[in-house]
């Protein structure tokens, strides 16, 4: 554990834990730093790195990244690390560490400690005016390359921001009012979200298009990718699933849901964390993208999207086929004493 600050608060933090649940390319871990290729570039060089622990004036959880492309991305501290790997806004990763390790417990003499944390008042969202896409342009040559037809980005309303050489991609309400947008740089793997709109936190992307049977995964283009395979599917946007997401999925049509997240650790939590908040409410069932199997193996691949650039829909359709049923039913059972 490190310590880490977050506003006021100085917590404790298991960098190491939080960040092995991502999948690195070449990493090379010591007890003090994380040596990788970039996370925000298509890097295969060991350009990247993140301190374990303190050194120096650099507090634990800082990173660099030598070949960064943009110079808000050369270094940084380990919320906006994580954020990034999270899928989520820097304000909601924040949130994330104060309620997973604001306390603190000291072995010696048995003494808790809770952090007085403040909490946010709730506000009434209100949906984003249309008129915010209005500067962006019809290019879908970025998301044609991943495999994703110009059909699919139209439905889903996918533009392009010359100024930023960014993918704009719109997240909607179940009834299509817009809510907040994405931004994905065609260069590397950066995005941001448009400020002030509605947290990805309350949101769950392609719900104004759920049918019956949906796919559920993690990213907007995976989800994009299923659509390419020919099924309705919706996207957590990041590595957690809460309350809001699964209340807005059970006002929808949804009354089956297929979990197909990344074939990594953070995408084996959020497969039994959906499990879990939608067990009992809608049929469940678990496809496994290449069978499980990470693109580090012969024959696999991380997400959905990844398949469909390398093995095409059929692979996609293929994990769907022969996704394993989950019971509803759970059996408690009652001791009598004599």
């Amino acid at each position: 554990m490190a310590e880490i600050k977050i506003g006021h608060h100085s917590i404790d933090v298991d960098i190491r834990a939080e960040l092995e649940r991502y999948n690195w390319t070449r990493p090379r871990w010591s007890g003090d730093k994380l040596i990788a290729a970039s996370p925000f570039r298509y890097d295969q060089t060991p350009s990247f790195f993140v301190r374990l622990e303190p050194y120096g004036d650099y507090p634990a959880g800082t990173w660099s990244d030598s070949g960064a492309y943009d110079e808000e991305w050369r270094s940084g501290n380990f919320v906006k690390l994580l954020a990034f790997l999270r899928q989520e806004t820097y304000e909601e990763t924040e949130e994330y560490l104060l309620g997973e390790y604001g306390w603190q417990y000291a072995s010696g003499d048995d003494n808790v400690k809770l952090f007085n944390l403040s909490l946010r008042v709730q506000r009434n969202r209100q949906p984003l005016n249309q008129n915010v896409l209005t500067d962006y342009v019809e290019n879908y040559e970025y998301l044609k390359s991943r495999g994703i037809s110009e059909r699919v980005q139209r439905q889903m309303g996918v533009l392009y921001c010359p100024q930023q050489r960014a993918a704009v991609i719109p997240w909607r309400l179940a009834n299509k009012r817009l809510a907040n947008v994405k931004f994905r740089t065609v260069y590397g793997k950066i995005f941001w979200y448009y400020k002030g709109a509605q947290p990805i936190r309350e949101l769950v992307y392609g719900l104004e298009f759920a049918q019956p049977t949906t796919v559920i995964c993690e990213a907007e283009v995976d989800a994009m990718s299923w659509m390419e395979a020919g099924y309705a599917a919706i996207a957590v946007g990041g590595a957690s699933f809460g309350e809001a997401k699964r209340d807005l999925i059970l006002r929808t049509p949804i009354e089956e849901l297929i979990i197909a997240t990344d074939n990594d650790k953070a995408g084996g939590k959020l497969r039994a964390e959906i499990e879990a908040a939608m067990r009992g409410h809608v049929r469940l069932r678990h496809a496994y993208v290449c069978g499980g199997v990470s693109e580090e193996k012969q024959g696999g691949a991380k997400d959905a999207n990844r398949a469909l650039e390398l093995y095409g829909v059929d692979s996609l359709r293929k994990a769907a086929e022969q996704s394993d049923v989950v019971s509803n039913i759970s059996v408690k059972l009652r001791i009598r004493g004599g």
